[in-house]
C-alpha cells in the first residue's frame, strides 16, 4: 500500500476512534483496516495507536502524525481538485504558435474573442515561419497551413478550412506596365512569391478555367516571408505577387491593390489546429480549438466575400 493510502487509512481510524467503523466507512475489511495501520508502525518504527477492546486512542506521536497526515491530504485533496477542474473549466496559462500571417489573420482574432468569453485563461502567442516541435518547446497547440493534408503523427489535427492565394499589383503598376491576360504574359513582369517552406520559390500552381496550371517564375531579386510585407511592396509598385486572401481581401476592396488574372487562384492550403493529445484534454485547449473552429471558417467566408466584391467592383467599372 502507498504512503498516502497508508496516511488516509490512518487518518480515518483516528476519526472513528475504531478499526471496524473505519473499515465500514471505506468498504474494506477489519482485518485489512489493521494490517495496513501495524504496517504503518512497523515503517515508522512507531506506535501511533493504543489498542482496546472497545477503542483506539492515538498516542502522542500519532498525534503528531495525524497532525502532518492532515495537512499533507488535504494539499493532496486541493491539488487533486484543482487537475480534475482543469478538465472542466477554462482557466490558467495557454501557449499557441502559429505561422506569421495566419496568427496575424485568424489566431488573433480567434484570441480577442475567446478571452471575452473565457477570461480565466492567459494566453501566450509566437508567430513563426517553422513548424515547431511543440510537445519539447512547451507548447499547447500551433496552428499551421499545408498543401496537402498533414501526414499521419503523434499529434492531433483538427481541420479549420482552406485558403488560397490571388495576384495583386498596385493601379499604379498596371497603368504603366499593362495587365497581363494569360499566365504566358506573366513572363514580362516581375513576378514575387512568399518566401514559404510550404510553397516553391520557382513555381506557382494555379486553379483556373483550364484546371490546374503552373506557371515558371523566372528567378526574383526581392523575396520577404511575410505577407503584409510583399503587400507594401507591392504597393510600392514592385510588380505582380501572391497574396493569401486574408492579405489581399481588404487591399481589394479598398482599391489599392488590384487583382491581377482574377480567373486564377493560386492552389488551395489547408488550415489544421494541431495539439498533442485527444484524452485527458484540457479545458483551456479543448475549449479554444472549438472555439476556432467555430470562428476561423467565418472569416475566411469574409475574406472570400471582399474579394468578390472587389471583383464585381472592378467589373462595373470596366462595363463603366
Amino acid at each position: 500500500m502507498d504512503t498516502l493510502s497508508s496516511m488516509r487509512m490512518f487518518a480515518r481510524v483516528a476519526e472513528e476512534g475504531s478499526f471496524t467503523a473505519a473499515a465500514q466507512r471505506m468498504n474494506i475489511s477489519t482485518a485489512a483496516t489493521s494490517r495496513a495501520i501495524a504496517t504503518l508502525e512497523a515503517r515508522l518504527n512507531t506506535r501511533l495507536l493504543h489498542r482496546s477492546t472497545r477503542r483506539v486512542i492515538l498516542t502522542e506521536a500519532g498525534r503528531r502524525y495525524l497532525q502532518r497526515c492532515e495537512q499533507i491530504l488535504a494539499c493532496v485533496d486541493v491539488a487533486e481538485a484543482e487537475a480534475a477542474d482543469a478538465q472542466l473549466r477554462p482557466s490558467g496559462h495557454l501557449r499557441i504558435h502559429a505561422s506569421t500571417s495566419l496568427g496575424q489573420s485568424y489566431v488573433v482574432p480567434a484570441i480577442v474573442r475567446y478571452r471575452e468569453r473565457h477570461p480565466a485563461v492567459s494566453i501566450d502567442l509566437t508567430l513563426s515561419q517553422h513548424m515547431p516541435d511543440i510537445i519539447d518547446e512547451g507548447y499547447d497547440l500551433t496552428v499551421q497551413a499545408s498543401i496537402a493534408e498533414l501526414p499521419d503523427s503523434s499529434l492531433v489535427a483538427q481541420r479549420l478550412g482552406t485558403v488560397h492565394s490571388v495576384l495583386c499589383a498596385s493601379p499604379a503598376y498596371l497603368r504603366e506596365h499593362g495587365a497581363p491576360r494569360t499566365l504566358a504574359e506573366l513572363s514580362r513582369h516581375p513576378c514575387h512569391q512568399l518566401v514559404s517552406p510550404i510553397f516553391p520559390r520557382d513555381v506557382w500552381t494555379f486553379e483556373g478555367p483550364n484546371g490546374t496550371e503552373t506557371f515558371a517564375l523566372a528567378k526574383t531579386n526581392f523575396g520577404v516571408n511575410v505577407a503584409g510585407a510583399l503587400a507594401v511592396a507591392l504597393r510600392e509598385g514592385m510588380g505582380i505577387g501572391a497574396l493569401p486572401m486574408s492579405t489581399a481581401s481588404k487591399l481589394l476592396a479598398s482599391g489599392a491593390l488590384v487583382r491581377v488574372l482574377p480567373e486564377y487562384r493560386l492552389q488551395a492550403l489547408t488550415l489544421h489546429a494541431l495539439y498533442p493529445s485527444r484524452q485527458y484534454l484540457n479545458a483551456k485547449v479543448k475549449t479554444f480549438v472549438e472555439f476556432i473552429k467555430e470562428v476561423v471558417p467565418r472569416i475566411l467566408e469574409s475574406d472570400a466575400a471582399h474579394i468578390d466584391a472587389a471583383r464585381e467592383s472592378e467589373r462595373h467599372h470596366e462595363v463603366s
